[in-house]
């Protein structure tokens, strides 16, 4: 710190003695340091939030097998997803569909409920011909004019309605593609 002077000037007797008025200073040096403490402190001692994702289940990269399963088409159903929001599904094979293409909308009183319809009915074909764990088989197709969004939601109704097996596929039929652009 600096040195503070208390000595007269030199001067005369008959001058006024004044005092030297002191700058008051305050050293912030304790409080800086406790900040970095306490933030310090903080940081090390919250949790990070983790990212939430869904599980997807994808092939091996080693698996070649080029074998074609033979599925049950009472078991499956088709999505399209198209611009604009657009979900068809059908049910079977597109030229003889056991259930004719159809537009839904997303959400509760859409797609989630043929969902659970179509699971029920699944459910009771199944336990009919004695495989009741045989469960109903969901192929997404995502068009690319489809949003991002539309796929995460198509997911997330899989994930709430609790299909046991779903896929996502990329190759369209050209009927598909008509079946999307049509009314």
């Amino acid at each position: 710190m600096a040195e503070l002077n208390t000595g007269d000037s030199g001067g005369g007797k008959d001058k006024k003695v004044r005092s030297k008025k002191q700058n008051s200073k305050v050293d912030l040096t304790a409080m800086v340091d406790l900040a970095f403490l306490l933030i310090t402190f903080f940081m090390l001692t919250t949790t990070l939030s983790k990212p939430q994702s869904m599980n997807l289940g994808l092939p091996d990269k080693d698996d070649k097998s080029d074998s074609n399963i033979k599925v049950d088409e009472n078991r499956t159903m088709t999505i399209l997803l198209g611009k604009d929001n657009k979900l068809v599904r059908y049910v079977g094979i597109l030229t003889k569909p056991l259930a004719a293409p159809k537009d839904f909308i997303y959400g509760k009183e859409g797609i989630r409920k043929e969902l659970l319809d179509r699971k029920a009915k699944v459910l009771a074909y199944s336990t009919a011909k004695g495989k009741p764990k045989n469960g109903m088989i969901v192929i997404i197709k995502p068009s690319k004019k489809c949003t991002y969004r539309n796929l995460v939601d198509i997911l997330d109704e899989m994930a709430i309605v609790d299909v046991p097996t779903y896929a996502i596929v990329n190759d369209f039929s050209p009927e598909e593609t008509k079946l999307l652009e049509g009314k």
